[in-house]
């Protein structure tokens, strides 16, 4: 399967993404904002100001891990696209070229209070991740409210689980059926 995994910062993602992906036997971990990182010169980050730049960039990282995604999952592996990514750009940027693909789409959903806690004992962000505390709160409920008005996502709220019992949950909940398939719309 093709997982598209979704959440605040500090809601579990990539430790969510590397245990899922240990599930099987040959697994791919794609984290957009690596490939965001790739460029050398001209990087345009989203804080603390979005720009026309940002959506170009994010745009061609997008490209990029769903083609990786596309490439990968043809040849066997499952694979983990990880991004702080809300359903819009999702449809925009996943649907066609994921199209006939088992892809799943997961959002963690921790309490806000939770994803700024984890946020503030970060040690693998070379800034100071107080910086997202803002995004995390303000993010958190337009992304929850857009997720529970988009049909095909699982949300797990593993504010209290450990990263083992939320990928059980996740593959527990996982349906390789059609309304989680990459299709066109």
């Amino acid at each position: 399967p093709v997982f598209i995994l979704t959440g605040v910062p500090g809601s579990g993602k990539t430790s969510t993404a590397r245990a899922l992906l240990a599930r099987y036997p040959r697994g791919l971990h794609i984290p957009v904002d690596d490939l965001r990182e790739l460029v050398v010169s001209g990087i345009a980050h989203p804080i603390p100001v979005w720009t026309e730049e940002t959506t170009l960039q994010f745009g061609l990282a997008y490209e990029t891990a769903a083609d990786m995604a596309r490439r990968y999952s043809e040849a066997g592996f499952a694979v983990v696209i990880e991004q702080v990514i809300f359903p819009a750009d999702v449809h925009a940027r996943f649907d066609d070229p994921l199209a006939g693909l088992p892809v799943c789409k997961v959002c963690l959903a921790p309490a806000v209070d939770v994803a700024v806690e984890r946020n503030s004992s970060r040690t693998n962000k070379d800034f100071d991740p107080a910086v997202l505390d803002g995004p995390i709160r303000s993010m958190s409920g337009p992304l929850a409210d857009q997720i529970s008005a988009d049909s095909g996502w699982i949300v797990v709220d593993n504010g209290r689980l450990t990263v083992e019992e939320t990928v059980e949950e996740i593959l527990r909940r996982y349906q390789p059926d059609s309304r989680q398939l990459g299709a066109k719309r």
